[in-house]
């Protein structure tokens, strides 16, 4: 007599995304197929003061509890259905725990800026060479490394209790799995590792009088780092033992959730900053530092990165203040009243300082070219112009470092209106392609969960199953001409208003 035949069960991976506005679980199948999605918000971000920008960790946990919850009761799919885990989230924000594992302070988040002070103190005991030399980078006030510094010199009562230094995602991977770690993308941007041997810097550290203990050991992006624990299983649906991976920053996880893992493609994703992303076989960093050269979430690979502070904050930023409850359908339906060029109007991203390609963190935003001419369809417009000006701004840098560049994707908030896909193809004078997966980030720490507890032998391998184009908008011949001219004038603005940024601020 035969046995009945045990049903065999479908087995999916899940990617979380720890954002600045949101939390995002996502589910896929072992082909990289997306099976469903759920987002928990985040509360505001806390601004005390003029470029000050914190959040609480304990709320990102919360979030992504919720989120974890509510996809798996979204999918109809139980915890011991999840083979693995993959994490993405904000890079640079310092999350700071004390003896027992509790967050001392709020975390100071990726665009904070009053950390200038510490960039000048490490610059002038490192030496700004040494600081490329060791890090493959710039010091940034964006960066962990001069946050920590920050809390060193203005609490040090905070400083003296820190035991561990996490970065955002790398909290909610403690909270699942008991253990500190991070990742060689997310690690890149912390001012404190050397880029090109994937290691942390014992130079950085030694020169700047840190305790080596404060770190986490780092990993490469689909190594498993730990398995979910009793207490996170009981918090999130997920079954005890759940391995999960290193994952990634957000750009390099959205990096590997656009498929780019080989040269000639880059991607352009617009969230709340906006960022220009391309593959690296080895490493190679601008001499300016206008962009970043980080490890890649690809084992033994980098990339380089431009990044826009205000792009999607930009709009965000417009819909709070002037038309709040308007969604972002109807604010871009409002903009395409308004012709190329905006009948003058021009739009600084600026609204957090900016990295690409300026380094400054005193500049600020503004419409230029205001008349009594002018309406909120301009205004509007003029702002998704601005910001894609800026990510030309990031593309040009990259293309000047000898990347070659053929086509660009676009993901993000941002990338989800034609309108603006479109006219980020007219500004940059090439094909602005869309895939059938645009979730990002998430959906790569998803892959990179598939690629570590999977079958598949490389990440590059699972993209090319996982990653299909779906549309590719061609440049308008009459409106990339247009924008050739608004971009003359866009470069010339920022060099002209510098000078007045320094006064400004000392006024803030």
């Amino acid at each position: 007599r035969k046995q009945p035949q045990e049903k065999i069960r479908t087995m999916y991976w899940l990617g979380i995304d720890i954002g600045t506005g949101g939390s995002r679980a996502l589910l896929v199948d072992e082909k990289g197929k997306l099976i469903a999605g759920f987002t928990a918000p985040h509360e505001d971000i806390r601004m005390e003061r003029p470029l000050w920008a914190e959040q609480r960790p304990e709320n990102w946990w919360d979030a992504a509890q919720a989120a974890i919850r509510g996809v798996l009761q979204q999918a109809g799919v139980s915890g011991d259905q999840v083979k693995g885990v993959g994490l993405s989230g904000q890079m640079h924000g310092l999350v700071l725990l004390d003896a027992d594992n509790q967050v001392i302070r709020p975390a100071l988040i990726w665009c904070d800026q009053r950390s200038q002070p510490q960039v000048d103190f490490i610059h002038q005991t490192v030496g700004r060479a040494n600081v490329v030399a060791h890090t493959a980078n710039p010091m940034l006030t964006g960066f962990t490394l001069p946050k920590l510094l920050w809390v060193r010199d203005n609490e040090p009562q905070n400083f003296e209790r820190a035991r561990k230094v996490l970065l955002p995602k790398d909290y909610v991977r403690f909270m699942l799995t008991g253990v500190h770690a991070t990742e060689v993308s997310d690690a890149s941007g912390t001012g404190l590792l050397d880029v090109v041997t994937r290691r942390w810097s014992s130079a950085m550290i030694e020169r700047l009088d840190l305790d080596a203990s404060l770190l986490p050991e780092v990993k490469e992006s689909a190594d498993v780092t730990g398995t979910v624990t009793r207490a996170a299983a009981e918090a999130t649906g997920l079954k005890e033992g759940t391995p999960v991976v290193g994952g990634a920053g957000d750009q390099a996880a959205s990096g590997i959730g656009n498929g780019i893992v080989h040269t000639g493609v880059a991607s352009c994703t617009i969230g709340t900053s906006g960022v220009v992303f391309a593959y690296l076989d080895r490493p190679h960093y601008d001499p300016q530092g206008r962009v970043h050269t980080f490890c890649h979430a690809v084992r033994g690979k980098w990339h380089v990165m431009g990044v826009t502070q205000g792009a999607g904050l930009s709009l965000q930023w417009f819909r709070n203040q002037f038309a709040p409850g308007t969604d972002y359908d109807t604010l871009m339906a409002e903009a395409q009243k308004a012709p190329p060029l905006s009948h003058g109007l021009f739009w600084l991203p600026y609204l957090m300082g900016e990295r690409t390609p300026h380094l400054d963190p005193i500049a600020r935003g503004g419409w230029i070219g205001l008349t009594a001419k002018h309406g909120r369809p301009e205004m509007i417009r003029a702002i998704v112009e601005g910001v894609s000006y800026s990510l030309k701004d990031c593309l040009g840098v990259i293309e000047n470092m000898g990347v070659d560049i053929q086509s660009v994707r676009a993901s993000g908030g941002g990338a989800r209106s034609p309108f603006w896909r479109q006219m980020l193809a007219d500004i940059f004078g090439r094909g602005v392609a869309t895939l059938e997966n645009t979730e990002g980030s998430a959906y790569g720490a998803a892959l990179l969960a598939v690629a570590g507890t999977g079958q598949y032998g490389s990440v590059e391998e699972l993209c090319s199953v996982a990653i299909r184009e779906t549309e590719c908008l061609i440049p308008n011949v009459h409106e990339s001409a247009a924008y050739e001219r608004g971009y003359e004038v866009f470069s010339i603005l920022y060099p002209t208003l510098k000078p007045v940024y320094s006064l400004i601020q000392q006024m803030a």
